[in-house]
């Protein structure tokens, strides 16, 4: 095991990493911005290093200071959290040839399937149902183009093949529009990823969002950790998470997980992983594969039990998984709601000091957070404040227990979603089970007029 890592993030998930150390017995090194300098976990830190002024792209973007933080403090590994540099294969690169180890997959891996053409064309390969498409980037011939769109049928939609986080997609409907849509993504690719190749695929229409969670070692050893729903979704982005998903027969769960554990033996991948698929019509449809702990791996943790941060890092000093599939066991519902720092009405971010900040308990209840009252909430980075996340045996009670839990959480001093997300735990539908990912933004279109 490792005696020293450095976490080369900030907010709840820098503070989760740390806590995840302390019970392994290593030291922490937080690195930080001039914007984050009074955050909790600096204070808790063993040990912290400012790596710039408040701007990401000159501190928690800034590959050269975080690398020699590590190399000041005698650091042995770097875990990269999520955003920021835990996706890009240059900086994981940069860690392992800098002699320390990165707390994730190879920069090969990375590098496959942070690419979405290639991602796609290896898990065809490896036999994981893909969404019908081009069979790779769309080229520059325009006949070619509409003939693909054709064969695949309107709608269709048009991603950025190095995008990600919902940018870089434009759903088309006619082939009118389609030349301009195409040309019109790969400019914003181009200027946004840094790569103007773009791919196609049939825009399906009412879709869920699911999610197979994955861990895997350097020892050929892989496994899948359930599935979430992801569906409740703004403008591409999550707003509340479940786990197991309502609804869908376990059989095609199964199924799926197990193409997910064949394909990761495959590509030789190890580390936390996740694959996001697109779920209609009783078929699973593979969009992209996150290569790092996602935002909502807590209500995965309470369903099965796995410390999926700590097994993170004991992969990475090369630890065997202390688990195998028929270890992992579901139990229980569990549902994660995102607190942002936001209005929850016009959804305007909204920084500043929190005057008050009190937080729910009772049995099960989790709150991660690195929020403290008359903490500073900077206006540089990500909205999100903290997450809630309950654990019920039933949907049911786990309902219950996160209308409880959002009743008795007060924040003053800023604006926050907690009032969308006390509406969301009463809708009829939501309570149903099983919404789709358009599902949210219809309803707040109703609920604006």
């Amino acid at each position: 095991m490792f005696k020293k890592i450095l976490i080369a993030n900030r907010g709840e998930i820098a503070l989760r990493i740390q806590r995840a150390c302390r019970e392994l017995g290593v030291k922490a090194v937080m690195v930080y911005s001039e914007a984050d300098r009074e955050a909790k976990y600096i204070k808790l830190a063993d040990e912290a290093v400012c790596i710039g002024p408040a701007a990401s792209s000159l501190s928690y973007l800034n590959m050269p200071a975080i690398i020699s933080a590590a190399e000041v403090t005698d650091s042995e590994a770097i875990h990269p959290g999520y955003g920021f540099l835990s996706e890009n294969a240059d900086f994981a690169e940069r860690v392992e040839k800098s002699g320390f180890k990165f707390i994730g997959p190879s920069p090969e891996s990375i590098r496959t399937m942070g690419d979405k053409v290639s991602a796609k064309q290896t898990m065809i390969k490896a036999g994981v149902p893909c969404v019908p498409g081009s069979e790779g980037a769309l080229p520059d011939d325009a006949a070619i183009i509409k003939r693909t769109a054709k064969q695949v049928g309107y709608p269709v939609i048009i991603k950025a093949a190095g995008g990600g986080g919902g940018r870089g997609m434009r759903v088309v409907h006619t082939e009118a529009a389609l030349l301009h849509a195409v040309q019109t993504t790969k400019a914003e690719a181009g200027a946004a990823f840094g790569n103007p190749e773009v791919y196609m695929e049939k825009f399906l229409q009412n879709p869920r969002h699911i999610e197979i969670q994955i861990m895997a070692d350097q020892h050929k050893n892989a496994v899948w950790l359930g599935e979430r729903d992801c569906s409740m979704q703004r403008r591409h982005q999550k707003v509340i998470e479940e786990a197991p998903a309502p609804g869908i027969a376990r059989k095609l769960i199964e199924r799926i997980g197990e193409r997910c554990v064949a394909a990761v033996k495959k590509i030789g991948y190890r580390g936390a992983g996740t694959f996001e698929f697109l779920f209609e019509n009783g078929e699973f449809y593979f969009i992209e594969m996150n290569t790092r702990v996602q935002v909502e791996h807590p209500v995965t943790e309470w369903i099965t039990g796995v410390d999926i941060v700590r097994t993170q890092i004991m992969v990475a000093a090369g630890e065997r998984l202390p688990f195998v599939q028929r270890d992992i066991q579901l139990k229980g519902h569990s549902i994660e709601c995102r607190i942002n720092a936001e209005d929850p009405y016009k959804f305007i971010p909204s920084p500043g000091r929190i005057t008050t900040w009190h937080t729910p308990g009772g049995p099960g209840v989790r709150v991660d957070s690195h929020i403290y009252a008359n903490y500073f909430v900077p206006p540089n980075y990500d909205s999100m404040i903290g997450k809630i996340i309950v654990h019920g045996d039933t949907r049911e009670q786990a309902l219950a227990r996160m209308r409880t839990a959002l009743a008795e959480t007060v924040v003053e001093g800023i604006n926050t979603n907690i009032a969308l997300h006390r509406e969301l735990m009463v809708d009829a539908k939501f309570m149903d089970g099983g919404t789709n990912i358009h599902y949210l933004e219809e309803w707040l279109s109703k609920r604006q007029r």
